[in-house]
């Protein structure tokens, strides 16, 4: 069958390919080019069938109307127009080309150097005249209906969420619970095996690495390896087809209907900052072939160079306001069509530069807050990137929240018994009020996290005193050396006892100071079971047992723990919590003191000694008295407000959960974390 565009059906106002009951519009946009070609394949991607130029352009918009192209069919596009890369056009018609827009692709990359604009091994200033055509994957006109019966987002208040940071592929693929061949898919991810495992530690989110259509890096995949994490993303509006045991993007549609119908919110890592094009040393395989001087951040001094402020070579343009508008169409979509709960922005402050640098007012953020879809999910910041100027904790808008490495770092110190950390701990405690508390910005504003996808693992930090990135064919030069861990005696796993039973004593105590805080609390997937990685703290190319989930060696106790400490924050609304202040301030609301162990009041002289290893801090509202203490040292005693108290937390206990009446001085156990609350 030979397909010829009807002119009159054509739209402009939909890019992609939008399917009907009689044919597929096509739309893309290339404000540069001068000639599109549409290239339509077979069923299985690999044979082109007919070229068709794109009939028309209004707005750097080129679209067609074809009738009789039904969901299926597989395409891609060539495009025209000038290679002149000093002046930042990389055109090169001999590459076929995704669209952006995408949202099934077939096939998978083949590393080739036809995939090249320039030939290879020369400079990007020659051209490559090889058809790359063989060697890329094929977009897929897809119908979007699904019978989601009427589930839509969760919407869960902050105060109330738990989240768990994970992977499709990490949480499932050595899951003895989850059937064989769903292991590593989204089949895998809504298997009732996750879900009560989910449920038993209180989560209410998941929140997974990149999904998005991502490329492995050909250096990885020369070296034997993967990458793991996917932040690389290549495609915003197509999922990753490794993850999709049907490899149809309906897959994950099923996924999140049966994760919220056990009450699973999901959000998504979402990597708007740079594409898997790299920079001019890169292949062509889709932005750059477009319009590369629409699509990417240039050299304002010579645009044949990219302007990273990424760390992976290029930075996506979203102060175009088309590239803007691709953004906005994929968030948009991913929440109306897909019904995800929420993203979390990779490198955020790229995603807010402007000419004279970050502006948290900027066009992105304005965008998106305006946004009556948008503005309404979770949406959580990653406040930092490699660029002058881009570490912003605390200078995003409302509604966002963000990441924050300062509790981090400050609660991994103080259980290391660096010393002199107590003022800082009394800050994350009370959700960071110094980085969050202006601007009408809530005390949820603070995603608090002792581990995250990237670093450590919780008990490695507890296993390790280097990295060891060796795996990773770097010579141990990757991943940072600022871990602010201790081996407690002896590098890595031990079958010394004592050790062990040390290990977890501190991982128990530094949960329970994160579920104390003020803020969201956030855990890496595999930290409530005791998950190592063997000491990497950059398992980005670990698509192996190294990054997987150990079901088989999960440590009881500590999920136990977690369950325990998420039930307590729920039961004494510690999560609801405004902000807290001094009872001295007239503010309404709840209130905050601080304890020093011997029952008075911290005084200027006990905030600056240096020795002091134990902060005790009441929380009292309308409702409640909470009294929370944190011993980073050894064993001791500390002397309760007046009156009579429950203990309910000792995470020096197995379990930590307890109902023990005190009142006075009580004992206190070493490196733990207790919570008591008025009789």
């Amino acid at each position: 069958m030979t397909f010829a565009f009807d002119r009159e059906a054509s739209r402009s106002d939909v890019l992609g390919a939008e399917v009907d009951a009689d044919g597929t519009n096509f739309a893309i946009f290339s404000e540069n080019a001068t000639r599109i070609e549409l290239c339509l394949f077979d069923e299985t991607g690999e044979n082109e069938i007919q070229r068709m130029d794109m009939p028309l352009m209004e707005g750097g918009i080129w679209h067609g109307y074809v009738p009789g192209i039904r969901k299926g069919q597989a395409y891609g596009y060539r495009v025209h127009g000038p290679y002149e890369p000093e002046k930042g056009h990389r055109f090169n018609p001999n590459k076929l080309l995704l669209d952006p827009y995408a949202r099934e692709v077939i096939g998978h990359t083949k590393w080739d150097d036809a995939l090249f604009g320039y030939a290879l091994p020369g400079d990007d200033l020659t051209f490559d005249e090889r058809d790359s055509a063989p060697f890329m994957p094929k977009a897929v006109v897809t119908d979007p209906d699904f019978d989601w019966d009427a589930d839509w987002t969760l919407q869960y208040r902050w105060s109330d969420t738990l989240i768990v940071e994970g992977h499709v592929k990490g949480l499932t693929q050595l899951h003895p619970g989850v059937p064989e061949e769903d292991r590593g898919t989204f089949a895998g991810l809504a298997s009732d095996a996750v879900i009560d495992h989910l449920h038993r530690i209180g989560a209410t989110a998941l929140e997974l690495l990149p999904i998005h259509g991502f490329l492995h890096d050909r250096h990885l995949q020369e070296k034997g390896l993967n990458n793991y994490w996917g932040y690389n993303s290549l495609l915003f509006f197509a999922p990753h087809r490794g993850y999709l045991k049907s490899g149809k993007p309906r897959e994950v549609k099923a996924a999140i209907q049966k994760l919220h119908r056990a009450g699973i919110e999901v959000i998504l890592d979402v990597v708007y900052n740079h594409t898997a094009e790299g920079n001019e040393n890169g292949p062509t395989l889709s932005f750059r072939g477009i319009d590369n001087a629409s699509y990417y951040v240039l050299s304002p001094d010579n645009p044949r160079h990219a302007f990273d402020t990424t760390g992976t070579g290029n930075t996506l343009n979203v102060a175009h306001p088309m590239v803007l508008r691709m953004v906005l169409d994929s968030l948009r979509y991913w929440v109306q069509v897909m019904h995800v709960d929420g993203f979390r922005f990779d490198l955020a402050s790229t995603l807010g530069r402007e000419a004279q640098g970050f502006e948290r007012d900027g066009a992105f953020f304005a965008a998106i807050r305006q946004d009556p879809i948008l503005s309404k999910v979770k949406l959580i910041a990653e406040p930092w990137d490699v660029g002058e100027g881009g570490y912003q904790v605390g200078g995003f808008p409302w509604p966002f929240r963000e990441w924050n490495d300062k509790a981090r770092d400050d609660l991994r110190a103080f259980w290391k018994r660096e010393g002199g950390k107590i003022p800082r701990v009394s800050q994350r405690l009370t959700g960071s009020p110094t980085q969050f508390n202006h601007s009408h910005r809530p005390a949820t504003s603070s995603i608090n996290f002792l581990a995250a996808h990237d670093g450590f693992t919780l008990w490695d930090t507890v296993s390790y005193n280097e990295k060891h990135n060796e795996a990773n064919g770097e010579d141990n030069r990757d991943g940072h050396g600022h871990n602010l861990s201790d081996n407690m005696g002896i590098e890595g796993a031990t079958e010394d006892e004592g050790v062990n039973a040390s290990r977890e004593r501190r991982v128990k105590a530094m949960l329970a100071s994160l579920f104390f805080s003020q803020g969201v609390p956030m855990i890496l997937a595999g930290d409530e079971i005791g998950q190592s990685q063997n000491g990497n703290n950059n398992a980005y190319c670990q698509d192996n047992e190294t990054a997987w989930l150990h079901w088989d060696k999960a440590r009881d106790t500590l999920t136990q723990a977690v369950a325990d400490l998420m039930a307590f924050r729920k039961e004494t609304a510690l999560s609801r919590i405004r902000w807290a202040t001094d009872p001295e301030s007239g503010v309404e609301g709840p209130t905050v003191t601080w304890h020093h162990p011997e029952g008075r009041d911290m005084s200027e002289g006990d905030w600056a000694d240096a020795g002091l290893e134990v902060i005790g801090m009441q929380l009292t509202t309308p409702d409640s008295e909470v009294f929370l203490i944190l011993n980073a040292g050894d064993e001791g005693t500390f002397t309760l407000p007046e009156g009579n108290w429950i203990k309910r937390i000792d995470t020096a206990l197995d379990p930590v959960a307890c109902h023990e009446p005190c009142s006075g001085a009580v004992r206190l156990n070493w490196q733990s974390s207790s919570a008591y609350v008025r009789a």
